[in-house]
């Protein structure tokens, strides 16, 4: 495969850019090699400077549901360029996206509407650290909620290690207002409770960790963080930036009966521009500023270019059979993922939720950050190069999930066929 256009470029930008790149895993650390350079997209493929294509199993992480140039989303982003492309003010769109998502979502009543998932975790945190008047949160080992301050942080020796920074420039003294329970675990989140009784403001978690491949939640797990944090007075956080109207269509909490007090959202609510939002109950949202005392603010927030392409996403998805699309195409790579592992006696697991997926090369089903490490990610970095020589981009990390549009059914047989050649 030619990369000498990717590899030029990618040897100017790392004297301008850190690492090469704007966000690190596209660096390629992980599995080495150039990454490719994208010059453009359509529908679930993309083409590289050299002129490459690839079936694009990474879809932006995640917001490119209906796959690339969407022919609705792009005539709502040409009308909004038209009209202008920020205004420091108040739009009509603005409320037609915050409604079309109280609609959609289980006990969102009130949402406010900012620039990233980042912003998005880090203004829910500070709501529900006022509304309870306590400081202390917890998190999951290995689920990722942007890069505050207060999530960059990982376990320490034992369950009831208060946390330590994961990257430099975090402030011990705040870290160790972040605890670290283990995914999947409720013992280790009761652990936690009855250490630090009544500090706790909330527990964040992605009700499926994305973060690490792609890890559904045990069968009691939500229902029994949910009966926690009723216990102990805490607000109880999903962080749906990924799952999203990705999973269904008001995100995860169509798929149970479990009710979070607030929850973040981001990707696919922009269509693949930049955005993100918090929203909850109205009670608890009345108390952001100007309603109430919490501040946060942005200037771009509720940006008309973002709003656009959102709406018409969310507008596209409640057309057809957007959702039944995605889940056939879901399991049908499912399938037969697992049959050509089986075919040729490699132990994989292939862990799905809707239109997300991962593929671990491991023999026991993975519920936690400590299985996707002892998989075997030597045997997993081969099969990304495999893929990627076959003509399929997958993220460039085993902690990565994978990502379907409505546009992939036509591209099956391709990945498949790129699997059975990496498989071998």
């Amino acid at each position: 495969m030619n990369l000498a256009k990717s590899l030029s470029i990618f040897e100017s930008a790392q004297q301008l850019i850190p690492g090469g790149v704007n966000s690190p895993v596209r660096a390629y650390r992980t599995v080495g090699g150039t990454p490719p350079h994208i010059a453009r997209g359509s529908g679930s493929s993309v083409w590289d400077v050299d002129g490459n294509e690839y079936v694009d199993m990474v879809l932006a992480y995640g917001p490119l549901i209906l796959g690339h140039g969407n022919e609705r989303v792009r005539a709502a982003l040409h009308a909004a360029v038209d009209g202008g492309t920020a205004f420091g003010a108040p739009t009509e769109h603005e409320l037609e996206l915050a409604r079309t998502i109280c609609g959609r979502v289980p006990g969102c009543e009130m949402v406010r509407l900012v620039n990233s998932g980042t912003e998005a975790t880090m203004s829910a945190l500070r709501l529900a650290r006022a509304a309870t008047g306590r400081e202390l949160f917890i998190k999951f080992n290995g689920c990722y909620h942007g890069h505050g301050d207060s999530f960059l942080v990982k376990a320490g020796s034992g369950a009831l290690t208060l946390g330590a920074p994961d990257s430099p420039g975090v402030p011990r003294g705040l870290a160790e207002q972040t605890l670290v329970a283990e995914y999947n675990d409720l013992d280790s989140v009761r652990t936690l409770f009855d250490a630090h009784p009544g500090q706790i403001a909330c527990i964040f978690v992605e009700p499926v960790a994305g973060n690490m491949g792609t890890v559904p939640p045990a069968s009691s797990f939500l229902d029994g963080l949910r009966g926690l944090c009723d216990a102990h007075g805490a607000l109880l956080v999903f962080d749906e930036v990924m799952t999203g109207f990705r999973v269904a269509r008001g995100g995860y909490q169509d798929l149970t009966d479990v009710r979070a007090d607030l929850v973040t959202l981001g990707k696919v609510i922009g269509g693949g521009l930049p955005i993100g939002a918090y929203g909850g109950g109205r009670e608890l949202m009345e108390r952001v500023s100007p309603s109430g005392d919490v501040y946060q603010a942005g200037t771009l927030s509720g940006n008309p270019l973002a709003v656009a392409a959102g709406s018409a996403t969310l507008a596209e998805l409640d057309e057809g059979r957007a959702y039944e699309t995605l889940e056939q195409t879901g399991a049908a790579l499912e399938s037969g993922l697992v049959a050509l592992a089986e075919e040729r006696g490699v132990p994989v697991q292939v862990q799905r939720v809707g239109s997300m997926l991962c593929l671990y090369f491991s023999a026991e089903p993975v519920t936690r950050l400590d299985d996707v490490t002892a998989s075997d990610r030597e045997h997993w970095t081969r099969f990304f190069r495999g893929m990627l020589a076959n003509g399929v981009l997958l993220p460039p990390s085993p902690y990565e999930a994978w990502f379907l549009s409505t546009e992939h059914g036509v591209a099956l047989d391709r990945v498949l066929h790129a699997a059975a050649q990496a498989l071998d």
